[in-house]
């Protein structure tokens, strides 16, 4: 089982816009990417949701949520962040066979 919390923070790649605010504070605005998530007739509710949580670092209520919507709407966006990111999420949350797309956004 793959855990976020072991994950190695790295910086963002070579042409990744970085802005300083007024208060000297750095933002990476290197963030126009959405993960979506398809429905399948493989996964169980409680397998979407757990791995929905363990990919995005989300709350219970945002993962039932999401995993609802996957149902009954075919998809759902499941995360915005950089394209990094994005590919890490989607790379964890296909481990157990789920359609995951990262398309700008």
């Amino acid at each position: 089982m793959i855990h976020l919390s072991n994950a190695t923070p790295t910086l963002p790649k070579e042409g990744t816009h970085v802005k300083t605010t007024d208060d000297a504070r750095v933002e990476f605005t290197d963030s126009g990417y959405i993960v979506i998530v398809y429905d399948n007739d493989h996964n169980t509710v409680d397998e979407v949701i757990q791995i929905l949580m363990e990919a995005t670092s989300c709350l219970l209520e945002e993962a039932v949520q999401e995993t609802v919507e996957i149902h009954h709407l075919g998809k759902s966006v499941v995360h915005h962040a950089g394209k990094h990111e994005c590919d890490f999420v989607a790379m964890v949350i296909r481990t157990i066979g789920i359609r995951v797309e990262v398309v700008e956004g």
